[in-house]
């Protein structure tokens, strides 16, 4: 993801409002890819490029204005996944198992408490 325009959206409250907001809505697979990307993006073994993308993709997931609000049912969500999914490929050596897990770890409770 060249564009960083969104990285000035992102902040760590926002994107914990809107993961716990939107859980059901987004979906797991949406949320996967934002965890991951995010649990990456905190570790310190993550070069600064490689957060710089991941942090501005994850501003994108964040901001209530972009290509198809996230209000739109069944596709709302489409063009973050889009993004997050985009993101992840720029920075997939950058992405490890145990952020797999720890973003597993976190959905697995979050649906749960849903249910």
């Amino acid at each position: 993801m060249s564009d960083n325009k969104y990285l000035d959206e992102y902040s760590e409250d926002s994107f914990w409002t809107k993961t716990r907001d939107f859980a059901q809505k987004a979906g797991y697979e949406v949320l996967e890819k934002a965890l991951r990307l995010y649990y990456s993006a905190t570790d310190d073994d993550t070069p600064k490029w490689a957060k710089t993308t991941i942090f501005a993709a994850l501003g994108y997931f964040i901001t209530p204005i972009d290509a198809i609000p996230d209000l739109v049912p069944a596709v709302g969500f489409s063009d973050d996944l889009g993004v997050l999914v985009a993101a992840a490929a720029a920075v997939v050596m950058h992405v490890k198992n145990e952020h797999g897990e720890k973003a597993t770890e976190k959905l697995e409770n979050w649906f749960k408490k849903i249910k």
